[in-house]
């Protein structure tokens, strides 16, 4: 093996190499993986091969992981069921569970291209009117993963069919119980909120989890999403959620600096009642519950900020580009969120 096809951290290239060749979608080798990607929680990289050909290959972060957190596997299930539904989402080539390659499950996706806005300066690259196109077209992804038929894609039992507020109340409060780093009692605070206000249970669709501008690639023209990516918190329960989680990633200005997802704050894009609007618009739906469930996904994105934390505190080699999150992101978010069920938001 030669220094440029030296194993990045989490895989053995030549395993690895052996089975894709092996999937018979023409892969040349060598072939060559890059790390890419702001994303911390499932590793992603760019696959390479002497044609010029590149896929994307998908594994669970290094080390120790929590119980039901970064299934490979699942989100392969989930994404081959939504192949030819309309959804905008990438090929699906292979998940490899086989123990002589990897030691976790490994899933090769088809490279899409176009423009993922990871910062405010990619978004000041896109035209003034693809600007204005960026959150219509994430919620016209979002209303097509909300309709998709679950029987039709065999994804009915993907999960519970309880009342979802209340199951996503109790799983990420146990995920905060075994990732926190410290004591936090505001976020305590926030969780009785969240728990005294919860909504009666809703319609059940597909709820993708983690929507937002950094999980989407776009056409750098006119910004209709290609792509829609990381669906490793793909669930099902009420579709407010994913509405309230992409509210939760769209600071627009005047907001307190609470996360690194500001390229919604660059001018031409719509602000928060626009996506609001368009999603109620394209859907039919009452979203008056939504201020519920944007606070709640902003409690959840702190969550997940504090488990991302922790890996990283446990094993840098998990550090993305974006290097380590300071605890005071997380008290931000905390804060933010109390404001959004004080009508601050």
């Amino acid at each position: 093996m030669t220094a440029e096809q030296q194993s990045p951290e989490g895989l053995d290239v030549g395993p690895v190499t052996d089975w894709i060749v092996g999937l018979g979608i023409g892969a040349q080798p060598p072939l060559t993986f890059e790390r890419v990607g702001l994303g911390q929680s499932n590793l992603t990289f760019a696959v390479s091969d002497t044609a010029g050909h590149r896929w994307v290959l998908r594994r669970p972060p290094l080390g120790e992981l929590l119980a039901s957190a970064h299934d490979v596997a699942r989100e392969h299930r989930i994404l081959s069921g939504l192949q030819g539904t309309g959804v905008p989402i990438p090929d699906i080539h292979g998940l490899c569970e086989d123990p002589t390659v990897t030691d976790v499950p490994l899933m090769l996706m088809s490279w899409v291209d176009g423009a993922v806005l990871d910062s405010r300066e990619d978004a000041e690259a896109l035209p003034m009117a693809a600007r204005a196109a960026v959150g219509p077209s994430v919620v016209d992804a979002l209303a097509r993963i909300h309709a998709v038929d679950l029987e039709a894609t065999g994804l009915a039992d993907l999960a519970s069919h309880k009342p979802y507020a209340a199951r996503q109340l109790r799983r990420w409060s146990g995920q905060w119980e075994k990732s926190k780093t410290r004591e936090l009692p505001e976020l305590d605070r926030l969780t009785a909120r969240l728990h005294e206000i919860e909504p009666e249970p809703g319609e059940i669709t597909l709820v993708h989890g983690d929507c937002h501008v950094r999980n989407v690639i776009i056409d750098p023209e006119d910004a209709t999403v290609r792509a829609v990516l990381d669906w490793e918190l793909c669930t099902l329960g009420d579709p407010l959620a994913d509405i309230g989680t992409l509210l939760g990633y769209w600071p627009q200005p005047g907001d307190p600096p609470t996360m690194r997802f500001d390229a919604s704050t660059v001018e031409g894009f719509v602000t928060r009642e626009d996506l609001l609007r368009e999603y109620a618009e394209a859907t039919g739906r009452d979203v008056s519950a939504v201020p519920f469930w944007h606070a709640l996904g902003v409690w959840k994105l702190a969550v997940i900020i504090e488990g991302v934390r922790r890996r990283q505190l446990d094993d840098e080699r998990n550090l993305s580009a974006s290097g380590h999150f300071p605890p005071e992101v997380v008290d931000g978010l905390v804060a933010y969120a109390h404001g959004v069920l004080d009508g601050q938001h």
